[in-house]
Protein backbone atom coordinates (compact mmCIF):
# COMPACT_ATOMS: atom_id res chain seq x y z
CA UNK A 1 0.00 0.00 0.00
CA UNK A 2 1.33 3.20 -0.83
CA UNK A 3 1.37 6.14 1.54
CA UNK A 4 -0.89 7.99 -0.75
CA UNK A 5 -3.16 5.11 -0.59
CA UNK A 6 -3.14 5.14 3.11
CA UNK A 7 -3.95 8.80 3.39
CA UNK A 8 -6.82 8.57 1.28
CA UNK A 9 -8.18 5.56 3.69
CA UNK A 10 -7.76 7.69 6.67
CA UNK A 11 -8.70 10.64 5.47
CA UNK A 12 -5.69 12.47 6.03
CA UNK A 13 -3.11 14.18 3.30
CA UNK A 14 0.21 11.95 2.22
CA UNK A 15 2.43 14.20 3.87
CA UNK A 16 0.69 13.54 7.00
CA UNK A 17 1.93 9.91 6.56
CA UNK A 18 5.06 10.76 5.83
CA UNK A 19 5.18 13.32 8.94
CA UNK A 20 3.73 10.09 11.15
CA UNK A 21 6.51 7.30 9.87
CA UNK A 22 9.49 9.94 10.60
CA UNK A 23 8.26 10.94 13.52
CA UNK A 24 7.70 14.40 13.36
CA UNK A 25 4.12 14.21 13.94
CA UNK A 26 1.93 12.01 16.52
CA UNK A 27 -1.70 11.11 15.21
CA UNK A 28 -4.78 11.40 17.29
CA UNK A 29 -5.41 8.57 18.51
CA UNK A 30 -8.79 8.09 16.26
CA UNK A 31 -6.07 8.33 13.95
CA UNK A 32 -3.97 6.06 15.45
CA UNK A 33 -6.71 3.75 15.60
CA UNK A 34 -8.03 4.21 11.83
CA UNK A 35 -4.84 3.69 10.65
CA UNK A 36 -4.13 0.11 12.49
CA UNK A 37 -7.57 -0.84 11.34
CA UNK A 38 -6.44 -0.41 7.86
CA UNK A 39 -3.91 -2.87 8.83
CA UNK A 40 -6.06 -5.08 10.75
CA UNK A 41 -3.85 -5.11 13.61
CA UNK A 42 -4.11 -4.08 17.27
CA UNK A 43 -2.74 -0.30 17.95
CA UNK A 44 0.61 -1.19 19.89
CA UNK A 45 1.46 -3.96 16.61
CA UNK A 46 1.88 -0.49 14.41
CA UNK A 47 2.37 2.19 17.17
CA UNK A 48 5.05 2.55 19.79
CA UNK A 49 5.30 5.03 22.32
CA UNK A 50 8.63 6.87 22.58
CA UNK A 51 10.89 5.00 25.58
CA UNK A 52 8.58 1.88 25.12
CA UNK A 53 10.87 -0.19 22.54
CA UNK A 54 11.56 -3.42 23.60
Amino acid sequence: MTQAELAERVGVTRQTIIAIEQGRYSPSLEMAFQIARVFKAALDDVFQYPGDEE
